[in-house]
């Protein structure tokens, strides 16, 4: 299963069906579960740990050391889960001690080509990043968020469930979870409704959240006001909770 011309450290702990292409390096430290397929070319460097049914095409470099001026060789790592599909020439890195030394991607994830995942990023499951997306340091992405092509996220963004980002968006504050985002400058256009239909969503728990969307974008209120708002009416509606906690939780304020 392994191609005769790849390169595979000794030490690296690599399951029997593993299929690894040919001229792929797969360094020391590095651990690949149970019917994962590496392409040709790809580079995967430890510490590492990748999980089953993974994929990942020619060219991609995984577990790279991290862009961060500060990282001075220290150990850290990249965990990836399962079922994730990583296409042509994606960068993953590895986390910083300055975070907690991890980069983390989930499970069931489509990472495009040339997508990017810096250093110390926190992804989700079910994460659709289109092509040339790219995630800055320190930036987590919640479950089913869809970014589009070419969209930009700065570093200690946060990027809540169900979100949908267009082609060439420039993130630079949080987006709450089920908000679609686009233009330039990057600005809130409602919710992301084609999402939460597929996902199952029932209709009164959308309307839910319409109500909280319009509190929070149309009713004029201060952050900190619609906040108030939102979580009084979040009470006895449980859907609602994950958007109030992602609002107090912000660091860097909303895209509003």
């Amino acid at each position: 299963m392994i191609d005769s011309r790849a390169i595979v450290d000794p030490s690296a702990e690599i399951d029997e069906t593993v299929e690894i292409g040919p001229f792929s390096i797969i360094g020391p430290k590095v651990k690949i579960g149970k019917g994962s397929w590496i392409g040709p070319h790809v580079v995967i460097k430890g510490p590492c740990t990748i999980g089953e049914d993974n994929k990942i095409y020619q060219f991609a470099s995984v577990a790279e050391d991290p862009q961060d001026k500060k990282y001075a060789d220290e150990e850290t790592t990249l965990e990836i889960g399962h079922r994730n599909i990583i296409r042509e020439n994606a960068t993953l890195h590895r986390g910083t001690i300055q975070e907690n030394g991890k980069t983390i991607i989930g499970d069931d994830n489509l990472l495009m080509a040339y997508t990017h995942v810096a250093h110390d990023v926190v992804m989700g499951n079910n994460i659709i990043l289109a092509n040339a997306a790219s995630l800055a340091g320190h930036v987590t992405v919640g479950d089913y968020a869809i970014l589009g092509g070419f969209t930009i996220v700065h570093q200690f963004c946060q990027i809540g469930t169900h979100c949908f980002a267009s082609m060439g968006s420039s993130i630079s504050r949080d987006v709450p979870p089920y908000v679609m985002v686009g233009g330039q400058p990057t600005a809130p256009h409602g919710l992301n409704m084609e999402g939460l239909k597929r996902r199952g969503f029932p209709d009164d728990c959308i309307k839910d959240i319409r109500k909280a969307y319009k509190l929070l974008y149309k009713s004029k209120l201060k952050f900190t006001d619609a906040i108030i708002a939102v979580e009084e009416l979040s009470k006895n509606r449980p859907n609602l909770v994950p958007f109030v906690q992602f609002l107090k939780s912000s660091s860097r304020s909303v895209i509003r």
